[in-house]
């Protein structure tokens, strides 16, 4: 496996995680504007793991990271800087493959 095989399967996987960090944005704010949700099995079985994928990135730079306090809402600005880091990171992953 060569170096270019790598790059391409670690771009995919970047790219992968981004779209799971997408479908957690939108899980997390369905949970949070509907005060009467009650998940089905379906969604807890698709939220469930990818919660479990997405979770220690985004933890890790809460501790870093704390939310913005805007008022009485609170922005959590970790996960805008993970999308910028994996957008980094495969900016750097297609510059070496070229």
């Amino acid at each position: 496996m060569g170096v270019s095989e790598i790059g391409i399967i670690l771009y995919a996987l970047i790219r992968l995680f981004s779209f799971a960090l997408i479908i957690r944005i939108i899980v997390e704010m369905v949970a949070s504007f509907s005060r009467n949700f009650r998940p089905p099995r379906w969604f807890t079985l698709v939220a469930e793991p990818l919660f479990a994928v997405t979770d220690p990135p985004v933890k890790g730079l809460r501790k870093i990271i704390p939310p913005l306090r805007l008022g009485n809402v609170s922005l959590d600005v970790s996960i805008i800087v993970l999308f910028l880091l994996l957008g980094l990171l495969s900016t750097v992953v297609v510059r070496t493959l070229v």
